[in-house]
């Protein structure tokens, strides 16, 4: 019976348990539907400009245009820098089946290296499948015509054509124009710092040196962008909309080519610097450093090896010796020193001195003799004449009545020591020495003797080519302190007939409390080195058919020990002498600033002199109107 009665089911009891869980059952799904349905409302109505957005940018691409660069051309209109068309050979590896068989093919009708072959192989890396990858770039006319007549048996290679900087000018320009090269990543951290890394997505060269550096957001434009739809592969379907790139500014220098051309001939591929500015404004017409490279091998690319003999050179090509060429500026002071004393009262018009050749500090417990160049010395010479046979002793005697304070002080004023404020990234400030920079560089206090040297432009005192240029040209204007400049104007290309906007010129404090008589004394000085009859330059300038003043300086290398007589013929080479040599003429209406080191010549005036005489004769004698040229621009 128990048995019997335990298999009779309870289908009551089933049936309330199946309806209990059926309840549950359906709120749970009423919850998950509830759940789903808040979720879409959030997804389809809270997050629908987001996701609108995320949805667009996996369809929709912003494309950057690069900006065509601006050019650069001379004050006479002349291009100095352009852009021009390269051909390239490029490769859409999607394209191409089988990569390596297609370059084997192309190496048998065009040149192409193991080391161009390396670099596409890289670089393919790290660039989509469908986009173009170079292979072999800056083909020739005679290539390009090679490769169209067997193009057919290549699908996926294809010859392109980018616009590439180009110097017509080659080395004669590389130390002002500079050049551009491809972007690398410490460009790339600058760009970063300065928040214009947007601006150059498109752009691969950038300004490495010179004017292409430092007038690089001039030069370089604004990108434009394309808005593209693209689809799930990444090709483009369709543009959006298009924004053009504004072009880059085109810049007028105040160089003339042709005298730049001139004057880096008379250089001869020799050791030195050339500098010739405009009096009226300091504007640079030439300025030449020798010896000099190609920039253009550096536009695409410069090889490792080509590099490393430019930078091994013994004679410091990459180097700027305008204005990064560090030299005592010798007897070329001494005109400056002139005009101190007299302002200072340490001399007047007056004032001469006997030079027996040697002179000794005044009541020093040392013996040692400070010599002049001319052994025998130069007799009873007053201001004017101490310019013009370039009297050490007199300016010996200046530095120790002026004293290291003062004579720093003043040769601060002419813009030694001093940035001269050139539009180059590339200056050294060189060195003027005083107390503080002495105990700060060699721990030792500044002693008498110290001082001596420094008025004949030796011991501690360094300067650069454009620092004596300028300083003369601060002689010539009477106190007034411009900054060399190489711009002249800019042209905007993007406003239609636009004029050139000229360049404000960037000036300095005016050199107060000089006499106008004390600055006629010094280019009086200058004047007789040229034309009197002791003058040290009086052979270059016989016969000239203008009045010209200058003053020449040979700066020692090392020094010789007392008693020790310098020649040439037994020191070796890197440690001769430096010619330097400054001037402007014609003398009472200055046309132009000549100034100029040469390495290593010896005498300022037997080897600087026939340069400037032939540099003078060149302007104001064989083409008197090229340097007044309006700009044609």
């Amino acid at each position: 019976m128990r048995r019997r009665r335990s298999q009779i089911r309870d289908y009551t009891a089933e049936a309330k348990l199946f309806a209990r869980r059926s309840i549950v059952a359906f709120i749970g799904i009423i919850m998950l539907v509830g759940i789903l349905l808040a979720n879409l409302y959030y997804i389809q109505v809270e997050q629908y400009q987001d996701y609108k957005t995320r949805s667009n940018d996996n369809r929709i691409k912003i494309v950057p245009i690069a900006p065509n660069r601006g050019l650069i051309y001379d004050r006479n209109g002349k291009l100095l820098a352009s852009n021009r068309p390269v051909y390239n050979l490029e490769i859409t590896p999607e394209k191409v089946p089988d990569i390596d068989k297609t370059i084997e093919e192309l190496r048998k009708i065009l040149p192409i290296t193991d080391e161009q072959v390396a670099a596409f192989q890289k670089e393919r890396l790290h660039i989509r499948h469908y986009k173009p990858v170079p292979l072999l770039t800056q083909l020739t006319n005679e290539q390009v015509a090679k490769f169209s007549v067997d193009q057919y048996k290549f699908p996926g290679v294809e010859i392109t054509a980018v616009l590439k900087r180009y110097y017509p000018y080659g080395s004669v320009l590389t130390h002002v124009l500079g050049y551009v090269s491809r972007i690398n990543d410490r460009d790339i951290l600058r760009l970063t710092e300065e928040d214009k890394v947007s601006n150059y997505q498109a752009t691969r060269d950038i300004g490495k040196l010179g004017i292409e550096r430092y007038y690089e957001d001039v030069l370089h434009g604004t990108s434009g962008y394309q808005e593209v739809e693209v689809n799930s592969r990444g090709r483009i379907i369709r543009t959006l909309k298009y924004v053009p790139p504004i072009p880059g500014k085109d810049i007028v220098l105040n160089l003339d080519i042709n005298l730049q051309q001139y004057a880096y001939k008379l250089m001869d591929d020799r050791r030195g610097s050339i500098i010739i500015l405009d009096p009226a404004d300091n504007g640079v017409l030439a300025m030449v450093s020798s010896p000099s490279y190609d920039p253009n091998a550096f536009v695409h690319g410069i090889s490792g090896k080509a590099y490393n003999k430019l930078l091994n050179d013994p004679n410091r090509p990459l180097v700027n010796r305008a204005t990064l060429g560090i030299y005592p500026p010798a007897s070329t002071v001494k005109p400056f020193i002139a005009v101190s004393a007299l302002t200072e009262g340490v001399i007047t018009t007056k004032t001469t001195r006997n030079d027996p050749g040697i002179w000794y500090i005044p009541h020093a417990r040392s013996h040692k003799g400070y010599r002049d160049w001319s052994r025998w010395g130069h007799g009873v010479v007053d201001v004017k004449k101490s310019i013009e046979e370039s009297v050490d002793t007199f300016y010996y005697q200046i530095a120790f009545d002026l004293g290291i304070d003062r004579l720093s002080k003043w040769m601060n004023k002419f813009g030694f020591g001093e940035y001269t404020g050139i539009d180059l990234h590339e200056e050294s400030s060189a060195n003027m020495p005083t107390r503080d920079w002495k105990m700060a560089r060699h721990r030792t206090p500044w002693y008498q003797g110290d001082t001596i040297p420094v008025g004949i432009g030796q011991g501690y005192w360094t300067a650069t080519p454009m620092q004596i240029a300028k300083a003369l040209s601060v002689l010539v204007s009477h106190g007034k302190v411009r900054a060399p400049h190489l711009l002249r104007a800019t042209i905007d290309k993007a406003e239609p007939n636009q004029k050139p906007v000229l360049s404000p010129i960037k000036t300095f404090p005016t050199i107060k409390g000089v006499k106008d008589s004390d600055w006629e004394i010094a280019k009086e000085g200058m004047h007789l080195v040229a034309t009197g009859s002791r003058g040290t330059a009086r052979r270059s300038f016989y016969g000239a058919k203008y009045e010209a003043a200058v003053k020449s300086g040979t700066a020692q290398v090392y020094g010789l020990k007392e008693g020790e007589k310098y020649n040439a013929d037994e020191v070796a080479e890197h440690l001769r002498d430096h010619a330097l040599l400054m001037g402007f003429a014609p003398l009472e209406d200055p046309k132009l600033i000549v100034a100029m080191v040469l390495e290593n010549a010896g005498g300022g005036s037997g080897v600087g002199g026939p340069i400037a005489r032939e540099i003078f004769d060149h302007v104001l004698v064989e083409s008197p109107n090229d340097t007044d040229k309006e700009d044609k621009k």
